[in-house]
């Protein structure tokens, strides 16, 4: 029996997210991005060896039932915000950067490509799921990249071997290539591996535009909006807002740079910009 632990806390990901993804200016190639084969980070493999092995079909449907009903608690965005900004590790030597400068970096290369107000905001916020870490919730269970579950289990997904430990494999219910859904369905109608995508998406559902939604709810999705696998379980509007989608990951993906930008000089403008889309509060 294996009896590996859970990742401690979310700065092991983001430690491997800032190591290995962040780009050096005149350095760094697109194609070096996402680069799983020699991660630079053991905790890498052990992270989507958890996630792989315990995303269960029932485990993504037991956390919806918990989490999309929003019953946790009431609060404003810039104290979510707040919490986001706690998200760093302390023993990096090289970059001290949180999650917050992260939501900054991709929402002000957008906005430096005069992009709609509405979009600039999705950049700020598309990781707010996050503070799922908040409710206590395992590194596993909150980030990385997601997956249909209820059907099999692509082989384009990254670390596709640690699949062989999720129940789901040995179980015929699941393990097809349709599985529990019909050809065509809609994505509104699959389940996808639990964590801040999804939870982003509830939160913010009535606040702002569809594709801002599907990019909160997919950019996570790498097997569909960039390997092209999954179509058999989309229908027209989901590849009409792939797009998006697709328009929405390079911010996300090569804004990222060592050098923080300035928020309090910044917090004015996403103020307004919080006004105008978003209650003073928000359900969790």
């Amino acid at each position: 029996m294996r009896t590996e632990q859970p990742l401690e806390n979310l700065d092991q990901w983001d430690d491997f997210v800032r190591d290995r993804v962040y780009p050096q200016p005149q350095e760094k190639a697109r194609d070096d991005y996402r680069d799983y084969e020699t991660p630079g980070r053991d905790c890498v493999r052990e992270f989507y060896r958890q996630n792989h092995s315990q995303q269960t079909y029932e485990f993504v449907v037991a956390k919806k039932e918990q989490f999309a009903g929003l019953t946790q608690r009431r609060m404003g965005v810039f104290e979510a915000l707040d919490f986001l900004n706690t998200l760093v590790d302390d023993s990096d030597p090289d970059i001290e950067l949180d999650q917050l400068q992260h939501l900054l970096q991709t929402s002000e290369a957008i906005r430096a490509d005069g992009h709609d107000d509405w979009f600039v905001l999705t950049g700020l916020l598309h990781d707010l799921g996050k503070v799922l870490c908040l409710f206590g919730e395992p590194q596993w269970a909150v980030t990385g990249d997601t997956f249909p579950v209820g059907c099999r289990h692509d082989e384009r997904i990254v670390y596709h071997e640690f699949f062989a430990d999720n129940a789901d494999s040995n179980d015929d219910r699941f393990n097809t290539r349709l599985g529990v859904y019909e050809e065509h369905c809609g994505l509104r109608n699959v389940h996808l591996s639990w964590g801040h995508d999804e939870y982003a998406y509830h939160l913010l559902k009535d606040c702002l535009p569809e594709p801002a939604l599907y990019m909160m709810r997919f950019h996570s999705f790498y097997a569909w909006h960039r390997e092209g696998r999954y179509d058999w379980l989309c229908d027209d509007h989901d590849r009409q807002m792939l797009a998006w989608v697709q328009k929405f990951n390079p911010y996300d993906l090569y804004s990222k740079s060592p050098s923080p930008p300035d928020w309090q000089a910044l917090r004015p403008y996403y103020e307004s910009l919080i006004e105008k889309y978003l209650p003073d509060e928000i359900r969790f």
